[in-house]
């Protein structure tokens, strides 16, 4: 896995085998986690958010592109997933499929008007598209406002799995998001993730060597918006509710946080910082508004000692690909 660091791994067989160790090794963790006695909800939470990381460091990490909108395709997901379910009475998987397909095509509609603009432009007009949907599903009737979508069903997964039962609601979540991470794993080291990263490496050589880097770009950005919308729909049987929350600007915020946190263009750095963040959500709640501040904090600490992030700081010492 390529980082953005100053002296990049290349994808080897050995670089391979290291993240998929890595990789077995974080999955028999997370499996374990019912029998340890931790919290279930905050580690369902924090996987949910992990997915939402990765969708996003897929698009900035390997294509270069900082999006501020993120949270729309999450918040879109939700409340898509969270009316089918409720008001419709989908069944679970439905209920997913709904949720996913909103979030693809949000993002084609967004992808097409914000991709052919570059940086800072690309970035604020992702975080305009943002804020107008959280705009209108404030006044959306089928939202309810501010109150949200409240006591959303969980039902039966595919008629079997009893998704109101917080172990198998775990586990069925931890198979989303290992499912979720492999896609983006596959699709990074594929021919298409290379062609991405040459783009953000130097998007002019990659247009003379004849790639048409708009619709490379453009893709990323609906591969990145529909698993972002995947994450979203498994945070509704998570939380039971969708809000404004999930849509809001300052949600966007922290998927980039976390993203940065753990390690920009690094395959489990967004999984760190996911994890790092919801824990201080979690277990600093008793602070109030300082949480904001303290998370402020661990940022500044990490940008001007952790440059590379956490996952980024411990690959570049062990010279592996993580």
């Amino acid at each position: 896995m390529t980082a953005l660091t100053d002296d990049t791994l290349p994808v080897t067989p050995r670089a391979m085998r290291d993240e998929m160790i890595v990789f077995a090794l974080m999955a028999l963790l997370l499996a374990a986690v019912p029998f340890t006695g931790i919290y279930p909800f905050f580690v369902m939470q924090a996987l949910c958010f992990a997915l939402l990381a990765c969708a996003f460091n897929l698009l900035i990490g390997y294509g270069g592109l900082l999006s501020f909108g993120h949270a729309m395709f999450l918040g879109t997901a939700g409340y898509c997933s969270a009316h089918a379910l409720k008001v419709w009475g989908l069944p679970p998987e439905l209920g997913i499929v709904v949720g996913v397909a909103a979030a693809f095509l949000l993002s084609i509609v967004t992808g097409f008007i914000s991709i052919r603009r570059q940086g800072i432009y690309f970035s604020m007009i992702t975080l305009a598209l943002s804020q107008l949907l959280y705009f209108i599903y404030l006044q959306a009737p089928f939202t309810h406002g501010e109150d949200g979508i409240q006591g959303i069903p969980q039902g039966h997964l595919f008629g079997v799995f009893d998704l109101s039962k917080p172990t198998v609601l775990y586990y069925v979540v931890l198979v989303g998001f290992l499912a979720g991470f492999l896609l983006i794993y596959r699709i990074i080291n594929s021919p298409f993730g290379e062609v991405l990263k040459s783009i953000r490496e130097n998007e002019q050589r990659a247009i003379s060597l004849g790639y048409r880097t708009d619709q490379y770009k453009f893709l990323a950005f609906v591969l990145s918006g529909t698993l972002a919308g995947f994450a979203g729909s498994l945070k509704v049987f998570v939380a039971q509710n969708a809000s404004l929350t999930d849509v809001h600007w300052s949600m966007s915020g922290e998927v980039v946080l976390m993203t940065l946190v753990g390690g920009l263009g690094t395959i489990f750095g967004p999984v760190v910082g996911a994890f790092v963040i919801i824990a201080m959500q979690q277990y600093l709640a008793s602070f109030g508004q300082w949480v904001t501040v303290i998370q402020g904090g661990i940022f500044v600490i990490c940008v001007l000692t952790f440059r590379r992030g956490v996952i980024g700081e411990i690959a570049h010492y062990l010279r592996r690909s993580l």
